[in-house]
């Protein structure tokens, strides 16, 4: 599997994953949803808030080569849960669309960008691509974990469920 495949897998993940996890947390009650449950960004509504800043509105924006207008990474951007829902998962599709892009070449390269310290840094390109897919994977984790710890079902996110729905004709 070459590097843009790789890649295009697992952005189609973190769609799924996202979706998956976005239907488990909508049969929330506002007050478990914004409850202080011990995550670093406290509740399920901050973690979800920090996905859409780090995940899209920061590392995105960098991978697209434009300047993020980010101060914070846990600044809430999105109050209202839904509509929070709806950009995060519409932000997931738009990886893949980005990745076809690059031309292959560029996952040998390196990412150069503007921290949000103001210091220029330059870091290889597939790695910290594979890094904000992963970031975006412990959130989850983190939050599922929060569901259990309320008693509340937490969905199978495990990349290979995907991979096997998506070998299942009509799945």
């Amino acid at each position: 599997m070459d590097s843009v495949q790789h890649f295009q897998t697992l952005a189609r993940y973190n769609a799924w994953a996202t979706r998956r996890l976005l239907q488990a947390v909508e049969l929330l009650s506002d007050g478990d949803y914004r409850r202080d449950c011990g995550l670093f960004f406290k509740s399920i509504h901050g973690t979800l808030n920090h996905l859409l800043v780090g995940e899209h509105r920061l590392w995105r924006v960098r991978f697209q080569g434009g300047v993020p207008q980010v101060a914070s990474l846990a600044k809430e951007i999105e109050p209202n849960r839904q509509a929070l829902a709806c950009a995060l998962l519409l932000e997931a599709q738009a990886w893949s669309p980005l990745i076809v892009l690059w031309e292959p070449s560029r996952f040998d390269g390196a990412l150069q960008y503007t921290t949000m310290r103001g210091t220029l840094q330059s870091l290889p390109f597939a790695a910290t691509l594979a890094h904000v897919f992963n970031h975006s994977t412990h959130h989850r984790g983190q939050i599922t974990a929060a569901l259990t710890a309320m008693g509340q079902p937490a969905p199978e996110l495990d990349m290979v469920y995907m991979l096997q729905a998506e070998n299942q004709p009509n799945a």
